[in-house]
């Protein structure tokens, strides 16, 4: 059977683009997100050079019509999806006392906001009712930062939206699940290399239903 698309919004040089590759690899249609259409063109380029099926969509994570418009185009493009991976963020250093009103909102438009958006957008969607919707959590959620508050407090929202997205559709057949990254990704440890943790994401996807769990802490 051929298997249905995967969408990565928040494509980047680092973990985003080895989700793409990991989920292309694994035989999945890719749909690459991100503001840079350029690099994303680029992106999808290098993949479908391999014999991968893959396209670029531009969207700005912050804008929730653009956004839900452009995931919509790419499920007529490559087919209804079976795993939707969020893994946008704005990283930035403030303080709790820094960001003025209008940059603390920018930061949970895109850290918070534009995950439910994606995830409203593309439960409808998916093959069949099933499927996964996997969203890139952060070890802030658990331990915030001074120096990174909007961040902090971003992850800490995400991930508790998640864990009640994950309730919501207990007995369904999606699998709601984020990943909370308690460590540098692309640092020394090996563990943290975007492939490496990229290949952890297809890895949930493939889980037994019985081992369904709101959240896997990789650290």
């Amino acid at each position: 059977m051929s298997k249905g698309s995967a969408l990565v919004v928040g494509v980047g040089p680092g973990l985003g683009l080895a989700l793409a590759e990991a989920f292309a690899q694994d035989g999945n249609p890719v749909a690459l997100f991100g503001r840079g259409a350029e690099r994303l063109e680029t992106y999808a380029s290098g993949l479908a050079a391999q014999g991968r099926t893959a396209r670029a969509y531009q969207a700005d994570v912050s804008d929730p019509e653009g956004l839900a418009a452009a995931l919509v185009r790419a499920t007529d493009d490559l087919g209804a999806p079976e795993v939707l991976v969020y893994n946008a963020a704005l990283l930035t250093t403030d303080s709790p006392t820094g960001p003025d009103a209008r940059d603390f909102a920018h930061s949970l438009a895109v850290n918070v906001t534009g995950a439910v958006v994606a995830a409203r957008t593309v439960l409808p969607l998916l093959a069949g009712g099933r499927g996964s919707l996997l969203f890139t959590g952060g070890g802030l959620a658990l331990d915030p930062s001074p120096e990174f508050a909007s961040l902090s407090v971003g992850k800490a929202a995400l991930r508790a939206y998640v864990q009640t997205l994950h309730k919501q559709q207990r007995g369904s057949e999606v699998h709601a699940t984020t990943v909370t990254v308690a460590g540098y990704i692309g640092g020394d440890d090996p563990r943290f290399a975007p492939g490496t943790l990229a290949a952890a994401y297809v890895d949930l996807h493939h889980q037994p239903r019985e081992q369904w769990q709101a959240e896997l802490l990789y650290n």
